[in-house]
């Protein structure tokens, strides 16, 4: 499994469009094959920063959902609605058997 975290510090200003564009983002992807989990809170110290976490089924999957034109535009939009860098990080986890 593929797991992605990211977050997008926003201004007061630019939060709730951003978290509109984060939101139609989230419901599309939820749709595509290898989708296992797609979801974007509110940091509770921050109320400006949004953090997203998803997991893929495999890596195929995830680079298929990076070439949506869809996902590129919404990285660009959000991109532009921050006032830093937005982050993201990758990771290939295996599941721990009990």
């Amino acid at each position: 499994m593929i797991i992605v975290t990211g977050s997008a510090k926003t201004s007061p200003e630019t939060r709730e469009e951003a978290l509109r564009l984060s939101l139609e983002h989230v419901h599309r992807s939820r749709l595509e094959p290898g989708c296992l989990l797609h979801s974007v809170h509110y940091d509770v110290e921050n109320p400006n920063r949004l953090v997203f976490l998803e997991q893929w089924a495999d890596r195929d999957a995830l680079t298929t959902h990076f070439r949506v034109p869809a996902s590129g535009a919404f990285a660009q939009a959000v991109g532009d609605l921050a006032v830093e860098p937005p982050v993201l990080e990758i990771y290939d986890a295996q599941p721990l058997t009990r």
